[in-house]
């Protein structure tokens, strides 16, 4: 028995719901970078709930099951360099101004 396609958009939307609000509400940038990370992996799961929604409803030879998981990898290299980014930056800042707080860093000069 597999879960229905429905139910994977609706957790896929409240994932990303908790993401906009983690993003929007937090003041580390840790946490801010971790909310980003839980919206790309929402849009992963909705590539996978779509690409599986349309594998069972394409006649045999129509489509391609495998769009999904493609979209789904192409995703996952963004967010690890976006991760990698993120993260590098947040040390050298931390080095700088040794606070996480975002309010803190409201000018680009050193």
């Amino acid at each position: 028995m597999s879960v229905p396609t429905d139910h994977l958009l609706a957790l896929a939307a409240v994932l990303f719901a908790l993401g906009v609000l983690g993003f929007l509400v937090r003041k580390n940038v840790i946490i801010v970078l971790c909310s980003i990370e839980l919206m790309l992996n929402a849009a992963n799961l909705s590539f996978l709930a779509a690409s599986r929604h349309w594998s069972q409803s394409t006649l045999a030879g129509q489509g391609d099951p495998s769009a999904g998981p493609i979209f789904a990898i192409f995703v996952i290299l963004v967010a690890a360099a976006e991760a990698a980014v993120g993260l590098a930056l947040v040390i050298a800042l931390f080095r700088h101004r040794e606070s996480l707080n975002p309010d803190a860093f409201t000018s680009l000069k050193w």
